[in-house]
């Protein structure tokens, strides 16, 4: 009667504290440069060395500009990147630098190289580790005093999690990608509406969806406040790892795969809340507000006061008055300045793909900055590799370098204040593209629809013309 996140976890349980957490073992620590100098600081303040240096892998990602690597301008992100490095090679942790080849968004290369595997225990002082879960792994975002914790005992200490299954059943229609079923959840469910559970996805929708689309849909589960989002590992994720540089190989591979089979809800697994939508009910998405849970249809209009409850109504308000819209309001149409291919959401070569198969034969619209900026160099290379950097260019596109770019403003790729972006980011907080800056969020096929016509589109007007 297990399911699948008990599975994982009670496997790694080394002993229950009697009215407060379990102490849980680590399989693998991510580290980037924000959030792990205090934690290396402490280490020595306590004379104490890193447990279990092999298991531990770092990179830099959120301050690494997209235009250049040579240098970093801003001297705090240029002193977290340097403190990270020095800790790495002090600690004897395995550090991918800025600029190699093995270098790019944490939550990008943990899968595509194989280091986060089904079965295992992930963290990172990042709160979108919940990626990694996409693999069939319990991986959480986890805070710098707990990062300290897994650096001196590669165990940390946490509350077990309620479970929860959403349910997607059928096929998304054509234009509809995992982006917008993330986008479409956390409409219904609201951004709080998982807090407290470990979420697991299922359904027919899930099983035939890509990896990559599993990885940004596991990536998302944070926004709804979950602490994972887990996906039971099948031929799909065997086949994504299968020959990944750190996965396991030969006989290793086999009797590794034997038991991730073994990795999955039973049939008789009890949750504490099920939900269960219906994919020919998503249609690509698009958010109006300030929180990713405030999306409509592109196609749709942004709900009026009357619309919602009363206690609702100032938050709405507020929301609308940031970014300028309108109760009401239909938001296809509207003029973009700024459109963003990337982030650890939508920084995979398939993301790459979608968003060339929409521009090529057609040109960026004159009015829109764009940057595409590629999860890795590894996602880069493929990019090289597939000829997709030739479409982009000839529809006037610049290939930029592996970053986490304008998902935050931590490096250069700042929007400007009062200027409208649309993102396949995983945020549209106040500022956090930029100050004053204004976000709505979409797929990789509407933000490309929206780069060549210099408004908001629903890529289904273009996927019909095609």
């Amino acid at each position: 009667m297990n399911t699948l996140f008990d599975k994982i976890w009670d496997a790694h349980v080394i002993q229950n504290v009697e009215d407060g957490p379990t102490q849980l073992y680590i399989d693998r620590l991510y580290v980037h440069e924000v959030t792990s100098p205090q934690a290396f600081d402490t280490l020595r303040d306590k004379g104490l060395k890193v447990h279990r240096p092999k298991q531990i892998y770092a990179m830099p990602d959120h301050n690494t500009p997209s235009d250049q690597q040579e240098r970093i301008d801003d001297p705090i992100g240029r002193k977290q990147v340097e403190a990270l490095q020095r800790n790495c090679k002090e600690f004897g942790i395995c550090h991918f630098a800025m600029g190699s080849r093995d270098n790019g968004i944490i939550h990008v290369v943990g899968p595509e190289k194989g280091l986060s595997l089904p079965g295992m225990t992930i963290v990172c002082g990042d709160s979108h580790t919940s990626t990694h879960g996409a693999v069939g792994a319990i991986a959480m975002g986890i805070g710098t005093s707990e990062v300290t914790q897994v650096l001196a005992s590669q165990c940390i200490l946490q509350s077990k999690p309620k479970t929860m299954r959403i349910n997607i059943e059928g096929t998304l229609p054509k234009g509809t990608t995992a982006k917008d079923v993330a986008l479409y959840i956390m409409a219904q469910m609201t951004t709080s509406g998982a807090t407290g559970y470990a979420v697991e996805y299922a359904g027919s929708t899930i099983r035939s969806m890509s990896m990559e689309g599993r990885l940004t849909l596991s990536n998302l589960s944070i926004e709804m406040g979950s602490r994972a989002g887990l996906i039971a590992p099948d031929e799909i994720t065997f086949a994504y790892l299968k020959d990944r540089e750190y996965a396991p190989k030969g006989e290793a591979w086999d009797k590794a795969v034997e038991e991730w089979k073994k990795l999955k809800s039973d049939d008789d697994a009890v949750f504490d809340k099920e939900v269960t939508y219906r994919a020919e009910d998503i249609a690509p998405r698009i958010t109006y507000g300030t929180n990713p849970g405030a999306g409509i249809p592109v196609d749709g209009c942004i709900p009026t006061l009357e619309e919602v409850s009363e206690a609702e109504r100032p938050q709405l308000a507020a929301q609308l008055e940031y970014m300028q819209f309108k109760p009401g309001q239909r938001l296809e149409g509207t003029p973009v300045d700024y459109v963003f291919l990337g982030a650890c959401t939508n920084g995979r070569i398939e993301d790459f793909r979608a968003f060339a198969s929409v521009v090529k034969g057609h040109r960026k619209a004159s009015n829109v900055v764009a940057w595409l900026v590629p999860g890795s160099w590894s996602v880069r290379q493929q990019i090289v590799d597939e000829g997709i950097d030739k479409i982009l260019e000839e529809a006037g596109f610049e290939l930029r370098l592996p970053s986490c770019s304008a998902c935050l403003a931590m490096n250069p790729d700042k929007v400007p204040a009062g200027k409208l972006a649309i993102s396949t980011s995983n945020r549209n907080f106040v500022g956090r593209q930029g100050p004053g800056a204004r976000t709505v969020l979409a797929s990789p096929l509407t933000v490309a629809a929206s780069a060549i016509t210099g408004v908001i589109t629903d890529v289904r007007t273009l996927l019909v013309e095609s």
